[in-house]
């Protein structure tokens, strides 16, 4: 007799079992290239927590930082083909797929961070060109927080004549090389996940980033001036792989947008209210902090302009540069 009931408590065990793995939650893979502690990290575990309790449990987001699975062209490659779920980039990283989207990188779109999120939220030039996307085999949910890119370089960057000469890391967008170039810089296109090393050996001067990934990637170690030209808006749209899309329920589709725009308002306020702060502690390591005078920056850059209007057409760039300006109206600096 306890023979068998010890064997149907086994069997009652290995049913059980067989019950919890079959209702486990799928998994879905997060990749990006900011570090453990920085605040694209912080959003992801936002957006998995969120979605683990949106879809009760349905699915778990596993979050893989620093490039452990990808760069950011390749980790966009990956959604196309399913082999991640989630990736969040700059929006010019996308352009790869998506010629167009470069045009959000042209110089001094916008000057504060609520002109940005309103560009990102309402131009309806930029949501016509999102929704293009699904078609490229991915999908863009929210935008997160990175900020205004500025300079990290070796040497003091006080205006465009300091840059002549200097070799500035740029990723593969047609908008930032430009912009470098009209500048005085030589550019050097690499992944992100080479760049501290790259500076560190003389291969290139500098990069340009926002301070939350120059403050998380350490790039103010190895390039110890910081200048905040705040040249770029630069923020980072979270993107889906469509495969994985269109393999949720309409309830779950709900619930990952719910899930996502909470990140969104998340890393956009963490970003924003965190930049003094990261100032602060970069400059208690070494770094040199400097705001230069912007305007002969904004002359520099000016051609820029036309030469995107001769590569895209005038009608698309005067549509962003229409929307910008309403925007920057409606919104004035303070």
């Amino acid at each position: 007799m306890k023979k068998l009931i010890s064997t149907l408590a086994i069997a009652a065990g290995m049913m059980a079992a067989a019950g919890m793995a079959a209702h486990a939650a799928e998994v879905l893979k997060f990749s990006h290239t900011d570090n453990p502690g920085g605040s694209r990290q912080a959003a992801a575990e936002v957006f998995a927590e969120k979605v683990a309790e949106y879809t009760e449990g349905r699915y778990e987001v596993r979050i893989f930082p620093a490039g452990q699975l990808a760069n950011d062209p390749k980790a966009i490659e990956q959604l196309q083909l399913g082999g991640i779920d989630f990736t969040v980039s700059a929006t010019g990283s996308y352009a790869t797929h998506l010629p167009s989207l470069n045009l959000t990188a042209m110089p001094f779109l916008v000057d504060t961070y609520e002109q940005g999120w309103e560009l990102y939220d309402n131009s309806k030039w930029l949501q016509g060109e999102f929704d293009k996307l699904p078609e490229k085999g991915f999908r863009v949910l929210s935008t997160w927080e990175a900020g205004f890119r500025s300079f990290t370089t070796k040497n003091p960057l006080a205006s465009p004549e300091d840059a002549v000469g200097q070799k500035m890391r740029v990723y593969p967008n047609d908008m930032i090389r430009w912009s470098m170039e009209a500048i005085g810089f030589q550019t050097v296109v690499m992944p992100i996940t080479d760049v501290y090393l790259s500076i560190q050996q003389g291969t290139v001067n500098g990069q340009e980033n926002p301070v939350d990934t120059i403050k998380s990637l350490r790039f103010y170690e190895v390039a110890p001036n910081i200048t905040l030209t705040r040249h770029v808006y630069s923020p980072l749209p979270l993107t889906v792989s469509e495969a994985t899309w269109q393999k949720f329920s309409d309830a779950d589709k709900e619930a990952v947008r719910k899930a996502a725009a909470e990140a969104s308002v998340f890393s956009r306020h963490l970003v924003k209210n965190s930049v003094e702060q990261q100032l602060e502690e970069m400059k208690a390591e070494g770094a040199v902090v400097a705001v230069p005078e912007i305007l002969p920056f904004r002359n520099a850059v000016f051609p820029v302009y036309e030469k995107a209007r001769g590569v895209y057409g005038e009608e698309q760039v005067n549509q962003i540069l229409q929307d910008a300006a309403d925007i920057r109206e409606a919104l004035p600096a303070m």
